[in-house]
Parts: C-alpha cells; sequence; structure tokens
C-alpha cells in the first residue's frame, strides 16, 4: 500500500539491519496487506508477536503496535509468528515465518541473505492464514499507588499483599524469598 514506510526507516528504528528485520518486515507488510489497513494512529490494530526478536521492531513501526498503546501483545513462544487483529473489521492474519525457500548457501552471506529474504517470493518465507482471536480488552489507566517497601508507585493492580502490607511486585518476591530463608 501506498506510503508505507521503507525496509532503511525500519532499520534506522532498529539501530541495524539483520535477517530477522528483513524477515519482520515482510510479515508485516504481509499481514497488513492481508487485512487492507495501514498504521495504527491508536488501537486500532493488534499485534501479537511470540518473541522478543529483531522482527518485533518491524512489526512495531509498520503496524503502530506499541506496549505503550496497549496494542502489543507479547506471548513468550520463541516464533517467528505474528498475529495482527483489525478491531474494526474484526478480521485478524496469522503471520509465520518459515524462510523455507532460502538457499542454503546464502545463510553465510549476511548481506546476501538480508536481500535475498527482502526481494523473495512471499510463500518462500513465510504461510499466512485468517485466524479467529478473541480481542484484548482496549488499555485502560489505572491508578497507582506507592509500594509499601521500596516507595515507587506502582499500577494498583499490580500491588500483592504480602503480610498485610501493599508490594510491588520485586519486593513481594523478595520478601517471600527473605521469608523462605528464615522458614
Amino acid at each position: 500500500m501506498a506510503g508505507r514506510p521503507t525496509f532503511e526507516e525500519v532499520a534506522r528504528f532498529h539501530g541495524h539491519v539483520c535477517p530477522g528485520l528483513a524477515l519482520g518486515y515482510r510479515m508485516a507488510v504481509a499481514a497488513l496487506d492481508a487485512l487492507g489497513v495501514e498504521r495504527a494512529e491508536d488501537e486500532e490494530l493488534v499485534a501479537i508477536v511470540e518473541n522478543d526478536a529483531c522482527g518485533v521492531d518491524a512489526v512495531q513501526y509498520l503496524a503502530g503496535c506499541t506496549f505503550g498503546k496497549g496494542n502489543l501483545v507479547f506471548r513468550d513462544h520463541g516464533k517467528h509468528v505474528y498475529t495482527l487483529l483489525s478491531r474494526r473489521s474484526g478480521r485478524a492474519v496469522r503471520v509465520v515465518g518459515h524462510l523455507q525457500g532460502a538457499p542454503p548457501e546464502l545463510r553465510e552471506e549476511r548481506a546476501a541473505y538480508i536481500q535475498w529474504i527482502l526481494q523473495a517470493p512471499l510463500e518462500a518465507l513465510v504461510s499466512l492464514r485468517e485466524v479467529q482471536v478473541e480481542h484484548p480488552p482496549l488499555a485502560r489507566i489505572r491508578s497507582s499507588a506507592p509500594c509499601a517497601r521500596c516507595g515507587e508507585r506502582v499500577m494498583e493492580t499490580r500491588l500483592r499483599s504480602v503480610n498485610g502490607r501493599l508490594l510491588c511486585i520485586p519486593c513481594a518476591e523478595e520478601e517471600q524469598r527473605a521469608g523462605d530463608v528464615h522458614a
């Protein structure tokens, strides 16, 4: 679609050029094209990413899905899989990066491998299918309160009650470890 950021723009955002970013770029473009949508200004798109590798930065940049807006969902499955959901249409696509068509000799030549990923036929890189996805709730602004131990402000929904005190998660875990040692 017209006006989409180039791979070079995404690479500047990410900080370097690598095969993972190139694959993420192609996967994000494929998902956006399949849904017939452009970059989200707010929460109209949701990205569910199943790894925390370089390609996720391409998804963030191209789709406009971020942790701060609440429309980037991370599932630590270690897979090059991204699901994009359009809240407007209710449609979602799951894109699986497989690189099955990559010539083995290119994997050792980084620049040539990246170029191949950026230019290869899509079916050599990914599989894509429409899926049903439960819509995550829209982002909500929640109240914060100080942790009774460290004093840092924390979202009230993340406070844990330990021995009658409301603690942030790290302090609650530390208190529990200390309690286990004394038990």
